[in-house]
């Protein structure tokens, strides 16, 4: 019978998203790449530090403890197969059991994410990320100064997402950037009842759903917990819940903060990975934990 990894949570990332590569990225910007392979082969015995991505992985893993296989995690990289060798040792050293990788030395990889069956895409390579996106596949930017504590809340997986633009689609936040505060919030009171469309991670906040609700009726210890965080207030929390309930998927959290800055409720959260389409939200969020940004919807568009 041929491998699969349908019915399979299925996280692709590149090797800067999982190891800390700054200083090797350093070298290809100011020398190319022959000297960043050479660099690279010369440290294949010195595992490299633990990167933005490197707690989440380390999780999500662990739901395959019981030897059912209901998570896979895929190197999916611009670097060449011989610095592949590094980004497979370091996984080895870090008791990561990764399997499979995909290196395209240079070349844009987001084409492999459909074939793979992606839910999540993460990268430090904006371009890869945006491509990821437009394709439609639930991609960001990592943050690489982002908080890394791998060791807190070891039994439970934390992921926080941002509302419009995020989960939903960035429908309400168009009207807020047109037409201001007030219409939006009457907007969305209007529409309290009408399901926002999709964004761009719903498909990853499905398959977490269906994650935890395996993983319940397993031995294995490990949960989910999510949260939506968002700078929506009332009214218009009505609609975010109500889009949730349509979708027949729960979240534990939600947070309705009006504005307000996210990072002191993440930090009280403790994510292992926060995705918002804002950067200004990103960089509130890098010290509560491993931040993404989302470059998707009109906040991201050229102005």
């Amino acid at each position: 019978m041929a491998v699969t990894l349908d019915g399979k949570l299925v996280v692709a990332l590149s090797s800067r998203a999982l190891f800390d590569f700054e200083e090797e990225n350093r070298v290809f910007d100011e020398q190319g790449d022959e000297a960043y392979s050479r660099y690279q082969l010369e440290r294949l015995d010195a595992p490299a530090a633990h990167g933005v991505a490197y707690p989440l992985v380390k999780k999500l893993l662990a739901f395959n403890e019981d030897g059912v296989h209901r998570v896979e995690v895929v190197i999916l990289s611009r670097n060449d197969p011989v610095s592949g060798l590094r980004v497979f040792r370091s996984a080895e050293v870090a008791q990561l059991k990764l399997e499979r990788g995909v290196f395209t030395r240079g070349r844009a990889p987001f084409g492999f994410l459909k074939p793979l069956g992606a839910h999540l895409f993460l990268s430090a390579n904006g371009d890869d990320v945006r491509d990821a996106l437009a394709a439609g596949f639930p991609a960001a930017r990592v943050y690489s100064k982002s908080l890394v504590d791998a060791e807190r809340h070891a039994d439970e997986v934390r992921i926080a997402f941002d509302g419009d633009a995020v989960l939903f689609s960035d429908e309400a936040e168009r009207v807020f950037q047109s037409k201001g505060l007030d219409e939006f919030q009457a907007h969305e009171k209007r529409n309290a009842k009408c399901p926002l469309p999709p964004g761009p991670f719903k498909p990853l906040l499905a398959a977490l759903h269906n994650l935890q609700a395996a993983a319940r009726s397993s031995a294995v210890p490990m949960r989910i917990r999510t949260a939506l965080v968002t700078a929506r207030s009332s009214p218009g929390h009505e609609r975010a819940i109500r889009t949730l309930m349509d979708w027949n998927i729960a979240v534990d959290e939600a947070m309705f903060l009006g504005g307000l800055e996210k990072g002191a409720f993440l930090q009280a959260f403790e994510p292992d990975f926060f995705f918002d389409d804002q950067t200004r939200h990103c960089d509130s969020a890098v010290m509560a934990g491993p931040t993404g940004h989302v470059i998707s919807g009109i906040a991201n568009m050229p102005r």
